[in-house]
């Protein structure tokens, strides 16, 4: 990717080459949203952005570009899906002229039903083309499991009916074809694929209760599983 050669000669060339931005659009998780709870009032977040993938993947890339100043825009917002994303796009993304766009929605999607496929796939293709038209390279970033166990850790009521619906959209595989579709689609587009989702299942299929790697028992991966999806983005980053 260009996003390596102009890391590359900042790292070579601090004075004389422009540093590098990189803008995180998605929902909760790159927001930076761990643990859940209920009130009066509905459902509240604990929020922990030191710890967010963005700024993990900040950490790791001043590890091995110590000398390049790298810029990150965390775009994230908890409970935002793709058609909010695209909406803020101008506001949160190009006014920041990114070198790349690292893109994250499906969770928040497949909520809406089946039937929201569509209008997840159309405003999708739109980021995507609208970072193209920046002249920013892109790099669309499935995500982890949802819940697929109700978690003996949550109190009954209200969490445990929340933890079963989410359930269902992981169990029945809607999250998946929601991933499956927007990989598609990113591949038609050029856009490379970093495919946490895809790790997320070879880890359940090799006997990983997932369930423990969410923050929340619901959707937000822990601290660690973090660390891990900065790792995943590096290596798609340096991929040919």
């Amino acid at each position: 990717m260009k996003i390596i050669e102009k890391l590359n000669a900042k790292n070579r060339d601090n004075r004389g080459a422009p540093p590098v931005t990189v803008a995180f659009l998605g929902d909760s998780v790159t927001h930076g949203c761990f643990d859940c709870y209920f009130d009066e009032h509905g459902i509240h977040t604990y929020f922990d952005a030191k710890s967010a993938y963005a700024t993990r993947f900040w950490e790791m890339m001043h590890v091995l570009y110590p000398e390049a100043q790298i810029n990150i825009i965390n775009s994230g917002i908890s409970g935002d899906n793709a058609r909010g994303g695209n909406n803020r796009y101008d506001r949160d993304v190009a006014k920041y002229s990114p070198d790349l766009v690292v893109v994250s929605f499906g969770l928040n999607d497949s909520c809406s039903g089946e039937s929201y496929i569509d209008t997840y796939l159309k405003n999708l293709g739109e980021i995507f083309d609208k970072t193209a038209a920046i002249g920013a390279e892109c790099i669309f970033l499935s995500q982890n499991y949802m819940c697929s166990k109700v978690s003996c850790h949550l109190p009954d009521g209200k969490p445990k009916e929340f933890a079963a619906t989410l359930c269902e959209i992981q169990n029945s595989g809607r999250l998946k074809r929601f991933f499956d579709a927007a990989k598609a689609l990113a591949k038609e587009r050029g856009v490379k694929i970093c495919d946490v989702y895809s790790a997320w299942e070879k880890m359940s299929d090799g006997g990983v209760d997932t369930t423990e790697l969410l923050a929340n028992k619901y959707n937000h991966p822990i601290e660690k599983m973090h660390y891990y999806t900065a790792i995943k983005l590096i290596e798609t980053m340096f991929e040919i």
